[in-house]
């Protein structure tokens, strides 16, 4: 029985695997941008995920 795929994979020609790293500079700009934006919800919860990623 011959399958035919008529849609292409949704990560053709996207990179994939790891990210790089954020770096210290990276993590104070995403900081302060929620924090000008008074975005706090979004702000806890980056503080949130760096936090236990970091103590992980």
């Amino acid at each position: 029985m011959k399958i035919e795929q008529s849609h292409e994979a949704w990560n053709k020609g996207k990179l994939v695997g790891q990210k790089p790293l954020l770096r210290p500079k990276d993590v104070w700009a995403i900081r302060i941008h929620l924090q000008n934006a008074h975005a706090v919800p979004d702000l806890v919860m980056f503080k949130l995920a760096i936090g236990s990623k970091l103590s992980g």
